[in-house]
């Protein structure tokens, strides 16, 4: 059994829905430091064998991913989220954090008219079809910095990763938890705000520390760059 135990303490039970490349190396990353992780994809448990056998996470369906989890992340595309199962989150732990890693890619998603016309923020988009509040986080970080660029508190090379939410509880967690995985954090507001860190602002894919993320958050423009629009 693993004997590491986090800053706090404590070992979690976390739901990973997307087995991608970000969700894949979460899974990885945080079996490692004993968190107890089931995960799912959209193909079913069988396809994550794989995946399991390498990292003792428990291969679920989406629907049994969030059961009893006091963290849950969503790393699925965008367009993925109004099929993912309805009460998803039912089954979570009191006041669970739900991580949004998500982008909006016009070219993969096709036109979401709400993110599009209305200005909704995608993390905003995402917390109206699962019904409940999402902190947003790593949707900016390259999937093998997970695995090779975590650094101890206090290193110098230490990346710094964006996190906004509208829930200071949650939001909490989640800091705590990508302080554990060996990254700084940088509070990048509310989820109105969290445009600041979606594709196409100079935070995101920012390979840098907290002073250099904080300044490119505050850089952001509002206005939705060409190429990420439909």
């Amino acid at each position: 059994m693993h004997t590491h135990r986090s800053s706090k303490g404590q070992f979690m039970k976390i739901g990973i829905i997307g087995a991608g490349n970000i969700g894949g190396n979460l899974t990885r990353r945080l079996t490692a430091l004993g968190h107890d992780v089931s995960v799912a994809n959209s193909r079913g448990p069988e396809t994550l064998r794989e995946l399991a056998a390498e990292t003792g996470a428990t291969p679920v369906h989406a629907a049994q991913a969030a059961e009893g989890a006091q963290v849950v992340v969503i790393t699925v595309p965008l367009k993925a989220v109004p099929s993912l199962p309805s009460g998803l989150l039912d089954g979570a732990a009191e006041g669970a954090a739900v991580i949004d890693t998500g982008n909006y890619y016009p070219q993969r998603d096709g036109r979401i008219a709400a993110v599009e016309d209305e200005g909704l923020t995608e993390s905003r988009w995402t917390e109206q079809h699962l019904g409940h509040p999402v902190v947003k986080a790593f949707n900016g970080t390259y999937a093998q910095d997970l695995l090779d660029r975590h650094r101890p508190a206090g290193d110098p090379e230490r990346m710094a990763l964006p996190v906004a939410g509208d829930d200071e509880a949650a939001k909490r967690v989640v800091r705590d938890l990508i302080d554990e995985l060996g990254f700084d954090t940088v509070d990048a507001g509310t989820i109105a705000e969290s445009w600041r860190q979606q594709p196409g602002t100079p935070v995101y894919g920012l390979r840098a520390g907290v002073e250099e993320v904080r300044k490119a958050l505050a850089e952001a423009s509002a206005e939705r760059p060409a190429d990420f629009r439909a």
